[in-house]
C-alpha cells in the first residue's frame, strides 16, 4: 500500500501499511493554535502600546505638564486603552468564533486518529456543518481502520512489518496465534527472540535484495524455537514507511507444514501401495464404472501378455475375456456395478481369461470397490490356475500311481504268498523226481523223470523268480552270469508270451564274463522289457516276435531286448524313462517300471537306450560292465560229494517235505534223523551228537531261527553248520538278519538233489577243518 499524505495521524499497517509505532505522531494542534493566538495578540498589542508611550513621551516627557497638556496626555490613554480594549475584544470574539472551534475541532480529529474515543465539541453554529461533516469522516475512518485490521487479521497467512533493524513494528492475528504472543509482547522485540536464530539468518541472506527493491519468495523446512520444524512459503517486499530513511521488510507466510505432511505421506502411502501392486503375484486390474483400465500391474502383464502402456484405455471385457464368455461375464460385471452397497464381492470365481496370443486359461478372481468421490473404482484380483490345476492334476495322477502301487504291492504279497505256499508241494515233487532219476529202475522210468523233474525245476525256477521280485532287500552285488539271469526273466514270462502268439528269438552269447550285480533286480528288468514287449505287440498282426541277446561289446556285456511292434515315437523316447509317464491305458501300466529300469542298470555301472529298430519295434539296449572276477564255474554233479556217513538231524513241521530231503541226504550216504518240531530236536540234539542240522524256518512254537539260537547257546560250531531251510524269500531274508552267531546256511526251496549235495559238501568240508563259507543270507 501506499502511505496516506496529510496533517493527521497515520494509523499503522491497517490504513497505511505502516505500523503504528513508525507513523510520526501529530502535535498537540488545538493547544499550539492557542499558543500561536496568545502570541499573536501579545506581538500585536505590545508595539501599540509602546508607540502610544513613545507617543506621550515625546510629547509630553520634555516639557512641564501643563493642565492642558495633561488633559491631552489623559485624552491619549484612554484612546490608547480603547484602542487596546477594542482590539483585545476583537481578538476575543475572533478567538471565539473562529480559533476556538477551529482548535477543537482540530484536537477532536488529532485524538480520533490516535484512536481516541473522544466525543465532538461543541462549536457556534456557523461551525456546525464542518463539524458534522469532520464527525462523518471520523466516522467513516474509524469504519475503514477497523474493517482494514479484520481484513488484515482474517487473512489466512502470517502478515508482519520487520523494520531494517528486524524489530517487529506491527504483526496480524494469524501471527500472534502461531507464536502465543500478545501484540504488546511482539512489537518491540526483534526477530530473534520471538523466532530465533534460524528465521534470523533467513531474513539476514535475502536483505541486501529486499532493501534494493526486489520482492523475494522462498518455500522450505526451517527450524523455530518453540514450534519446531515448519515448512513455509514465505513472501518479502520491501517498504519504505514515511519519514524512515531505510527500507523494512513487510513478510506474508504461508504455513504448509500439514499440507505437506500429508503430501510425504500421501506419497509414502502412494509408493506403498505401487510397490504392493509391482510385487504382486497376482495380476491387478484397475478400472473405472465403464470397465476401461486405469492399471496393471506386472503379474497382469506376465500372465495376459499385453504390456501395460497396450492395456490401460482398454475395455477389461475385450483384453482378458473369452469372446464365448464375454456376454456372460459382461452381464455380471453390470450387475454388480449396480450393487447399492458398493462392497467386494464376498469370494473368489473361477472362470477362464483370454491371452494376447488368443489363448484361454483358468483363472479364478474376486473384485472390490473403491470411491473416490462421487467416482467409482473397481480393483480385480486375478491368479492364473494353469500352474495350481497342472500340480492338482499331478496330485491326483499321483494318488492314482499310488493307488496303483499299493495295488501291485497287495498283488506282490498275495502272490509271494502262493509262491510260497507252492514251494513245498514243489520241492517234494522236486526231490522225489531226483531221486527217481537217481534209482530208476529202467531207461524208461528215468527219462519219465527227469521231465518230472525238468517241469518241476522250471515250477521253481518261476517261483523263484516271483518271491525274488516281491523280495525287500537291499541290492547286493555278486558275480553272477547274465545268460542265467536272462533265461529265468523267460521262463516267468514265457506263458505269456506263448498265449499271445508271440515267438521269442533268443540268442544267449557263450562264455560272456560275469557281472557284479544284484541277479533279482537284474531278472526284475529284463522281465520287465520283455513283459513291455509283449503288450506293444499285442494289437498288432502276425508274425508277433520278441527278440533277446546278450554279446560281448568292447569288453563290456550287452543285453538286446527288441520287438516288431509299432516302435516308440520321437518326441517320447527322452521321457519313457521319466517315473510316472505311461502311454498305456488306465489299469495296464502304472509308468514306474523302465523308470525303475533305468535307475538299476545305472546302479550297476551301466546305461540304457532306446532306439527304433530299422523295420520298426523298439529296441532296448543295455550295456553292463564285467566284473573283476568271473564267475567261478558250477561244480558239476557229484563233484562236491565230501564225507558220507554223517549224521544229519531234518526238522520240519511239513512232513513230505521232511521225508523228500531226508531221502535225498540217505541217497547221498548219510543217516538222516527226522523231527517235526523245534523242541524235539533241542532233546535230541542233547541226547546224542549230529554233524549237520537241516531246518525249516518256518514252524510253530521256536522257528528255525529260535533253535539256531538255542544250538548256538550249547554248540557254535554245531550253529555254524545248522542249514536253515525256507521258501519265504519275502519275510524270510528280514527274521534270518536276527540270527546269532555267524552267517546262516540257508537251502532255498523248492530244492534239487544237486543243492542238498552242494550244501552238504561245503558243510562236510568244514568239519574237516575247512569254512562252510557261505553267503551273507544268501542261498546255498
Amino acid at each position: 500500500m501506499t502511505p496516506r499524505q496529510g496533517p493527521t495521524n497515520v494509523r499503522g499497517m491497517a490504513e497505511t501499511g505502516a505500523p503504528d509505532a513508525l507513523a510520526p505522531r501529530q502535535p498537540q494542534r488545538g493547544a499550539d493554535l492557542s499558543r500561536r493566538f496568545a502570541g499573536l495578540l501579545t506581538v500585536c498589542g505590545l508595539p501599540l502600546l509602546l508607540l502610544v508611550l513613545l507617543l506621550a513621551w515625546s510629547t509630553y516627557g520634555r516639557a512641564e505638564i501643563t493642565a492642558q497638556a495633561l488633559d491631552h496626555l489623559v485624552q491619549h490613554v484612554v484612546l490608547v486603552f480603547g484602542i487596546v480594549a477594542t482590539f483585545t475584544v476583537l481578538a476575543l470574539l475572533v478567538w471565539r468564533q473562529f480559533v476556538a472551534p477551529a482548535v477543537e475541532l482540530a484536537r477532536f480529529g488529532a485524538e480520533a486518529r490516535q484512536g481516541m474515543e473522544t466525543p465532538l465539541p461543541e462549536v457556534p453554529a456557523p461551525w456546525m456543518p464542518l463539524r458534522a461533516q469532520i464527525g462523518a469522516a471520523i466516522a467513516d475512518e474509524r469504519a475503514k481502520f477497523h474493517q482494514l485490521r479484520a481484513m488484515i487479521d482474517g487473512i489466512p497467512l502470517r502478515t508482519v512489518y520487520v523494520d531494517h533493524e528486524l524489530i517487529y513494528r506491527d504483526a496480524n492475528r494469524e501471527f500472534l496465534d502461531f507464536v502465543g504472543k500478545t501484540r504488546d509482547e511482539v512489537i518491540g522485540h526483534t526477530v530473534g527472540e520471538i523466532l530465533g536464530p534460524r528465521v534470523v539468518e533467513q531474513y539476514e541472506s535475502m536483505s541486501a535484495r529486499v532493501q534494493g527493491g526486489e520482492t523475494m519468495r522462498w518455500e522450505g523446512w526451517i527450524d523455530f524455537v518453540s514450534r519446531g520444524g515448519r515448512y513455509l512459503q514465505v513472501s518479502l517486499i520491501p517498504y519504505l514507511p514515511i519519514g524512515a530513511s531505510k527500507v523494512g521488510f513487510l513478510t506474508f507466510t504461508r504455513d504448509l507444514t500439514e499440507q505437506k505432511l500429508g503430501e510425504q505421506e500421501l506419497a509414502r502411502s502412494e509408493a506403498l501401495n505401487r510397490a504392493v501392486v509391482r510385487a504382486s503375484l497376482d495380476a491387478i486390474i484397475v478400472t473405472d464404472e465403464d470397465w476401461t483400465i486405469l492399471e496393471f500391474n506386472p503379474a497382469a502383464e506376465d500372465m495376459s501378455g499385453y504390456t501395460r502402456d497396450e492395456a490401460i484405455g482398454m475395455k477389461v471385457t475385450e483384453l482378458v475375456i473369452p469372446q464365448d464368455l464375454r456376454e456372460e461375464q459382461t452381464s455380471a460385471m453390470e450387475r454388480y456395478k449396480t450393487r447399492a452397497d458398493g462392497t467386494g464381492l464376498a469370494r473368489r470365481f473361477e472362470t477362464f481369461g483370454l491371452r494376447k496370443d488368443g489363448s484361454n486359461f483358468p483363472i479364478e478372481y474376486s473384485v472390490n470397490s473403491v470411491r473416490f468421490g462421487e467416482q467409482r473404482l473397481f480393483m480385480a484380483h486375478v491368479r492364473d490356475l494353469t500352474e495350481a490345476r497342472r500340480m492338482t492334476a499331478e496330485a491326483e495322477a499321483s494318488r492314482e500311481r499310488l493307488h496303483q502301487v499299493e495295488k501291485l504291492s497287495a498283488m506282490g504279497s498275495l502272490l509271494a504268498g502262493v509262491a510260497h505256499e507252492l514251494n513245498n508241494p514243489l520241492a517234494i515233487v522236486i526231490a522225489q523226481s531226483s531221486l527217481l532219476i537217481e534209482k530208476a529202475p529202467s531207461d524208461d522210468v528215468r527219462r519219465r523223470g527227469e521231465r518230472i523233474h525238468a517241469a518241476a525245476e522250471r515250477c521253481g525256477r518261476i517261483v523263484k523268480s516271483f518271491l525274488a521280485m516281491a523280495r525287500q532287500k537291499p541290492p547286493q552285488r555278486e558275480p553272477v552270469d547274465i545268460n542265467t539271469i536272462a533265461a529265468g526273466a523267460l521262463d516267468m514270462v514265457a506263458y505269456g508270451l506263448k498265449s499271445s502268439d508271440i515267438a521269442v528269438q533268443a540268442s544267449l552269447a557263450p562264455g560272456l564274463p560275469a557281472i557284479s550285480g544284484d541277479r533279482d533286480l537284474l531278472g526284475q528288468v529284463l522281465a520287465n522289457l520283455l513283459i513291455n514287449a509283449q503288450q506293444a505287440l499285442m494289437d498288432r498282426p502276425a508274425p508277433r516276435i520278441v527278440r533277446l541277446e546278450t554279446a560281448l561289446r568292447d569288453g563290456k556285456v550287452a543285453i538286446t531286448v527288441a520287438d516288431n511292434g509299432p516302435g516308440v515315437p520321437e518326441d517320447l523316447r527322452r521321457k519313457v524313462f521319466d517315473p510316472y509317464f505311461t502311454t498305456k491305458p488306465a489299469g495296464v501300466g502304472t509308468g514306474i517300471g523302465l523308470s525303475i529300469c533305468r535307475n538299476v542298470v545305472e546302479a550297476h555301472g551301466g546305461e540304457v537306450r532306446l532306439t527304433n529298430e530299422a523295420g520298426g519295434g523298439a529296441r532296448f539296449d543295455i550295456v553292463l560292465p564285467a566284473a573283476a572276477q568271473v564267475v567261478q564255474a558250477v561244480a558239476a554233479p557229484g563233484a562236491a560229494r565230501g564225507r558220507t556217513g554223517l549224521t544229519i538231524l531234518i526238522v520240519d513241521d511239513e512232513a513230505d517235505v521232511a521225508r523228500s530231503l531226508a531221502e535225498i541226504v540217505e541217497g547221498l550216504g548219510h543217516r538222516p534223523i527226522v523231527v517235526d518240531r523245534s523242541t524235539a530236536a533241542l532233546e535230541r540234539i542233547g541226547q546224542e551228537r549230529f554233524d549237520i542240522v537241516f531246518a525249516d524256518l518256518r514252524m510253530p512254537g521256536l522257528d528255525g531261527i529260535d533253535l539256531r539260537d538255542r544250538i548256538h547257546a550249547r554248540d557254535p560250531a554245531l550253529a555254524d553248520r545248522t542249514v536253515i531251510v525256507t521258501g519265504d524269500t519275502v519275510a524270510g531274508p528280514d527274521r534270518l538278519a536276527k540270527a546269532l552267531g555267524s552267517e546262516v546256511v540257508v537251502l532255498e526251496k523248492p530244492f534239487t538233489f544237486d543243492e542238498v549235495r552242494q550244501v552238504l559238501g561245503r558243510l562236510s568240508a568244514a568239519l574237516n577243518g575247512g569254512s562252510a563259507a557261505a553267503r551273507p543270507n544268501g542261498r546255498a
